[in-house]
């Protein structure tokens, strides 16, 4: 008989609230019934209760783990200052975990949270819904074909709005950082620096990040990593003066030509093959990449995060029934916040930083 997983789903309303759709993806899967939500405002858990058709509801989400032991909990809030409480209280309750992304704030927290993975047997799969695309499992199938040859770089830049610079490096920085890994492999070093308003930033221009993020800095962040020799990668992200660029995505460059993407469950993708990465100079045209193959139709509709979180919960399902990690884990989290606070440890140090770091405090709770 097909089991019935048993779901739970934290939420914090007003203060990260369910994040993009971790509450309703379950009404997705009939092979899930979520059982209760828990909420801190009286409305908000009303709503969500209604929302996910959930038996019961709970203040606190640790009473709700300790009475009703789920099989998995969604940790749905975008906040990141909870992300670690609510990831150890369902570990320690032997309870699977789909978690919201970033994984949390510093290195400290994700060391907790990896161990507490560990020492209770529990998968816990994170928010990177790009990495699981069909789209991106025939962008790594084109690689390996060598139709963009030897990869020599990769170019990821965030969405560079109102929040270019440190806090886009942590929200939306932390999917590039996942893809440069998926792609291309894990970084060995990152040189790195941070300015506001073109000046080197010191420990005065430290704030205390939007929606508990943690230490933030800088409206320009610069940060180039080494991957396998001699493969590199960069990520940058400015505040703009006028509207905010389109370039958020990635582009990955080889010695045939180039593939560039932006994220999502059907990220639009597309294949240059031309070695000199200039469509103006070879007259080749660039070639959509969809989960049919390099030029052919997409068969399948974009269901937009819905699809992608539905994609992620299936697969932390099989991950559990398989006893392996999930596509995306808490190891992958962690190594994609990794990345990111080696721009700021780079900064730090003023020089290259062998990954993984030394130092697992915030940088910037150092910056002199």
């Amino acid at each position: 008989m097909t089991k019935t997983y048993r779901v739970a789903v934290i939420g914090r309303t007003k203060r990260g609230d369910y994040g993009h759709g971790l509450d309703t993806v379950w009404a997705e899967l009939p092979q899930t019934e979520v059982v209760a939500v828990a909420d801190d405002n009286d409305e908000g858990r009303a709503r969500a209760a209604e929302r996910t058709r959930a038996k019961q509801a709970y203040a606190d989400y640790r009473t709700m783990l300790a009475k009703e032991r789920p099989d998995i909990v969604a940790v749905a809030p975008r906040w990141l200052d909870c992300h670690r409480d609510m990831v150890l209280a369902a570990a320690e309750q032997g309870c699977h975990v789909f978690l919201e992304k970033p994984l949390c704030r510093t290195l400290a927290e994700a060391d907790e949270m990896v161990r507490a993975c560990e020492e209770h047997h529990v998968k816990l799969a994170i928010a990177h819904q790009t990495r699981y695309s069909p789209r991106i499992e025939r962008v790594r199938e084109v690689m390996a074909e060598g139709r963009i040859g030897d990869v020599l770089e990769l170019r990821g830049r965030g969405k560079e709005d109102a929040r270019g610079g440190g806090e886009d490096l942590m929200v939306l920085g932390t999917h590039i950082m996942d893809l440069i890994r998926l792609l291309a492999g894990e970084a060995r070093w990152c040189f790195a620096e941070v300015t506001q308003a073109g000046q080197r930033v010191t420990r005065s221009e430290v704030r205390e990040g939007n929606e508990g993020i943690g230490p933030l800095a800088g409206d320009a962040i610069t940060a180039m990593y080494g991957l396998a020799v001699p493969v590199t990668a960069t990520f940058a992200s400015v505040r703009p003066k006028g509207p905010p660029g389109s370039r958020f995505g990635l582009q990955v460059l080889g010695t045939k030509g180039m593939i560039d993407l932006t994220t999502g469950s059907l990220p639009p993708v597309m294949l240059l093959e031309d070695p000199s990465w200039s469509p103006g100079r070879s007259k080749k045209p660039w070639v959509e990449i969809t989960s049919a193959g390099v030029g052919k139709p997409e068969p399948l509709r974009d269901g937009g995060l819905g699809m992608g979180n539905v994609l992620i919960a299936r697969d932390l399902i099989a991950a559990i029934e398989e006893d392996r990690p999930p596509r995306g884990s808490v190891y992958d989290g962690r190594a994609a916040l990794e990345m990111i606070l080696a721009t700021y440890e780079s900064h730090r140090l003023e020089r290259p930083v062998p990954l993984p770091l030394d130092n697992r405090a915030h940088p910037l709770t150092l910056l002199s």
